[in-house]
């Protein structure tokens, strides 16, 4: 069986289209998977189980992006097309059954939109793969025995942007001899180029429980990090916002919701986690 998964380009909507994956891979064992996605999102699927080949998308002019990859698909007849992107590309190739996303709502989260794709009727859980080596660098990056506060204090819109400040007080009476977890180390993510946004948070915490990961861990190493924190989730903190990437690496693994970050100046409630 071969299945043709098309999903976003964006890193957080990716991640969200997860648990649908999951369901496919789940239900069609030893199915032969290819996965068409942008290409910053293209590392989180390099661990899925069955994976034939990863399709990255870089838009062109003229959808040119969309020729080139009808191209590398229509050689193959495909049991199962799933197309996230609202595309025409599942009516011209061979499939067997083909699953499209509907027209998007505002007043509905996306993991519901994106379970009646395939008809469920419960969301799925968004869901990451890693390997061996993800999980051997975030033992090795995280290796210590006290416990770990994840903290995610930058995003790519800066209305999303909790003031350092009030970050670095957080931590403090998180971490301080009162808090629920004293002396506990601190691990800092974000993007390679965020370094300037986390430099503050980074220079408020004492260096012997700092943990620098900004720029300097892939996407799957980054997750495999966040399920070893005590307590994560507060990454997606953002002054009534969600920084989307890391709520939604949070959302693949247990979180620890903090109130009043359900909406946001996006259409957050399509997005909001669990409390």
């Amino acid at each position: 069986m071969r299945i043709l998964f098309v999903t976003s380009t964006r890193i957080g909507d990716a991640v969200l289209s997860t648990g649908l994956l999951d369901d496919l891979v789940r239900r069609h064992p030893g199915a032969r998977i290819t996965i068409a996605c942008g290409r910053p999102a293209a590392p989180l699927f390099v661990a899925v189980p069955g994976l034939e080949r990863i399709l990255p998308l870089t838009k062109g002019r003229y959808a040119r992006h969309w020729v080139r990859l009808w191209s590398a698909c229509i050689g193959t007849r495909w049991d199962i097309v799933v197309d996230l992107r609202r595309s025409f590309l599942s009516w011209l190739l061979v499939a067997g059954r083909r699953y499209r996303l509907g027209k998007s709502s505002l007043s509905v989260h996306r993991v519901r939109q994106l379970a009646d794709v395939l008809h469920l009727p419960q969301p799925p859980t968004p869901w990451l793969w890693t390997l061996p080596v993800h999980q051997t660098s975030a033992d090795r990056l995280l290796a210590g025995a006290s416990p770990i506060l994840a903290i995610g204090p930058t995003a790519n819109w800066r209305a999303k942007i909790w003031r350092a400040e009030n970050f670095a007080t957080l931590i403090d009476r998180l971490t301080g001899t009162n808090g629920i977890l004293p002396e506990a180390r601190v691990a800092v993510f974000g993007a390679p180029g965020e370094r300037a946004q986390g430099q503050l948070v980074l220079d408020a915490i004492p260096p012997e429980r700092r943990i620098d990961l900004i720029g300097t861990v892939d996407l799957l190493t980054a997750y495999a990090c966040l399920q070893r924190a005590t307590i994560r989730g507060l990454c997606t903190l953002r002054r009534r916002r969600i920084s989307r990437l890391w709520a939604c690496l949070a959302q693949a693994r247990t979180v620890i919701m903090l109130p009043g970050a359900s909406r946001g100046a996006w259409y957050a409630r399509r997005f909001r986690l669990p409390r």
